[in-house]
C-alpha cells in the first residue's frame, strides 16, 4: 500500500507540510526514480508507504498527476486552505458540479478515496494543536483528472498559518498515519445539501464507522442546477465515491426524486449511526424480518459482534416486565436489551423497548429475562421465575387501610410508607397494620416457538 503526496512549490503552505513530512520519517531522495508519465516533478523521496512528489506548478493544475509516481494506491494533495474560518485544519475531495472556474473540468469529479478520507480527519482532530480546528469541506475547485483517488489535506486559513510549523506539523503527522490504510470501503455514503463546512457528514465520520465521499453542499447543487437534468453528475458522484447510499440535508423532493429513480438509497443519519459495527447483510436481513431503523429498530451489542449470516431468533420482547424495570432504572434496562439482544423495535425515538426483539438463540432470551428480573428485585420483596413466568410479590402501603385506622391523610401517610409507626387517638399504627401484600404475574415467550432466520 503506497500513498502518494503531492507538494507544490507554488504554494508556500504545502511547502512547509513538505519540510514538516520530511523531518518526521525516513524518506530517500531519488529524484531518478518516478514515472515519465504525467507533470514533470522537480523533487522525489521514498519512505516506508510513501512516494512524495514536488512539483512548481499549483495544485490545481496538476490533472493527470498520478502518472507522475512509480507506485500508488491513492494520492494526497498537501495544500494550504484559505477562508474566513481561523486557523483551520481540513480535508475534501476535488471536483466541479457546475464550470470549472479553479481548475479541473465542468461538471466532472476526481475519485474520491472516502476510506483514506475517513482515517485522516480522525487524525486531524487527534494531531489539531491549541488553537487551531479540524472539520472537513464539500467537493470543490479541481483537479478533476488525477488518475488515482485522491483528496486535499490542508493547512489555514491565512498566511499566518501558511507559515506555522506546528500547523504544518499537525497535518503532516494526519497524512504520515495513512501508512497502510485502503483507500475505499463499502461502508461509504454520499451527502447532499448544507453548508461548505458540511456539519452532517463531519458527524458521520467523526462518529460512526461510515466514510463519506463526495459531498455537495448547497452552493454545488445550485451549481449543478436542476438534478433531473444533472442525473450524469449526480450518478458521477456515486461512481467517484463508490457508495450507493446518500444522506440528504434538507428535503430537496426533486433531487430525492432523481435518487430513487437511479436506484440509490436515502439513509438518515440515525440509520449510518445504529448500524454502525453490523454486517450489512444482517442489517438487510434484520430490518425485512423485524423493521426498519426509521421505523425504531435498534441494533444491539451482540449483532456488532455477530457474522453477516449469523442465525437468531425471533421472540415477542417482554413489554411489561421491561416497563417495569425500567421504572427502577431506566439506562440499567435499555443496557440490558441492548447487551443481549441482536435487534430490538423501540418506541418513543428509541427510549422504550416494545414488540419483537431478535436473540442469537434461547440462552440469550434466557439471559436477558434474568437481567430484567434482577433490576425488579431493587424494587420488590420477591421475584421468582417460574412455568414461563416472572412472580413478583411486595407489601406497599395501603391508604384504604390507613383510612379505615383513622390515619389522616398527609404526613403520616408518608411516614407509614416509609416503614414508620405513628400514633393515632393514642393507639400506635404500626406499618403492618395498613399495609397489603400485591402480585404481579409477567408472562414470557417461549424462546424454542421463535421464528428463525
Amino acid at each position: 500500500m503506497t500513498v502518494g503526496i503531492v507538494v507544490s512549490r507554488a504554494d508556500s503552505a504545502s511547502v512547509r507540510i513538505g519540510e514538516q513530512l520530511r523531518e518526521r520519517a525516513d524518506w530517500e531522495r531519488d529524484d531518478e526514480g518516478g514515472s515519465s508519465g504525467g507533470p514533470e516533478h522537480i523533487a522525489r523521496y521514498v519512505a516506508d508507504g510513501f512516494e512524495l512528489l514536488a512539483f512548481d506548478p499549483w495544485h490545481l493544475e496538476l490533472d493527470g498527476v498520478a502518472a507522475a509516481f512509480e507506485d500508488l494506491d491513492f494520492l494526497v494533495f498537501a495544500s494550504r486552505h484559505a477562508g474566513e474560518t481561523g486557523p483551520l485544519l481540513t480535508a475534501h475531495f476535488t471536483g466541479n458540479f457546475g464550470a470549472a472556474e479553479h481548475g479541473g473540468s465542468d461538471r466532472a469529479l476526481a475519485a474520491a478515496c472516502p476510506n483514506a478520507h475517513h482515517a485522516v480527519v480522525r487524525a486531524l482532530d487527534e494531531h489539531t494543536p491549541e488553537g487551531y480546528d479540524a472539520g472537513m469541506e464539500c467537493t470543490h475547485h479541481g483537479p478533476t483528472a488525477v488518475g488515482a483517488p485522491s483528496m486535499f489535506v490542508e493547512l489555514g486559513s491565512s498566511e499566518a498559518e501558511w507559515a506555522d510549523d506546528v500547523g504544518a506539523a499537525a497535518v503532516a503527522d494526519a497524512i504520515l498515519d495513512l501508512r497502510g490504510v485502503v483507500p475505499q470501503t463499502e461502508r461509504t455514503v454520499v451527502a447532499f445539501g448544507g453548508g461548505h463546512y458540511v456539519p452532517r457528514p463531519t458527524r458521520i465520520v467523526a462518529e460512526t464507522d461510515w466514510a463519506v465521499g463526495h459531498v455537495a453542499a448547497d452552493w454545488c447543487l445550485d451549481d449543478l442546477g436542476d438534478p433531473r437534468e444533472g442525473r450524469d453528475v449526480i450518478e458521477r458522484v456515486f461512481a467517484a465515491s463508490g457508495a450507493t447510499r446518500a444522506v440528504v440535508d434538507g428535503e430537496k423532493p426533486r433531487l430525492r426524486e432523481v435518487l430513487d429513480d437511479l436506484g440509490y438509497d436515502v439513509v438518515s443519519e440515525t440509520w449510518l449511526r445504529e448500524t454502525t459495527g453490523v454486517a450489512l447483510d444482517l442489517v438487510a436481513d434484520l430490518e425485512a424480518a423485524v423493521a426498519s431503523v426509521d421505523d425504531g429498530l435498534r441494533f444491539g451489542e451482540r449483532a456488532r459482534e455477530a457474522t453477516a449470516d449469523a442465525e437468531y431468533i425471533l421472540v415477542d420482547h417482554p413489554d411489561d416486565l421491561w416497563a417495569d424495570a425500567h421504572s427502577v432504572d431506566s439506562d440499567a434496562a435499555l443496557a440490558a436489551t441492548s447487551a443481549n439482544a441482536f435487534a430490538y423495535t423501540t418506541e418513543e425515538n428509541g427510549n422504550r423497548v416494545a414488540g419483537e426483539i431478535a436473540l442469537p438463540d434461547a440462552d440469550a432470551y434466557d439471559a436477558y429475562v434474568d437481567a430484567l428480573a434482577a433490576l425488579l428485585g431493587e424494587k420488590y420483596d420477591t421475584v421468582a421465575r417460574e412455568d414461563g413466568t416472572i412472580r413478583i410479590t411486595d407489601t406497599a402501603f395501603d391508604p384504604a387501610a390507613a383510612a379505615d385506622r383513622g390515619v389522616p391523610e398527609g404526613p403520616k401517610y408518608g411516614r407509614l410508607a416509609n416503614g414508620e409507626a405513628v400514633a393515632v387517638d393514642g393507639e400506635t399504627v404500626a406499618p403492618a397494620d395498613v399495609s397489603r401484600e400485591r402480585t404481579e404475574i409477567y408472562a414470557l415467550a417461549d424462546p424454542s416457538e421463535g421464528k428463525g432466520n
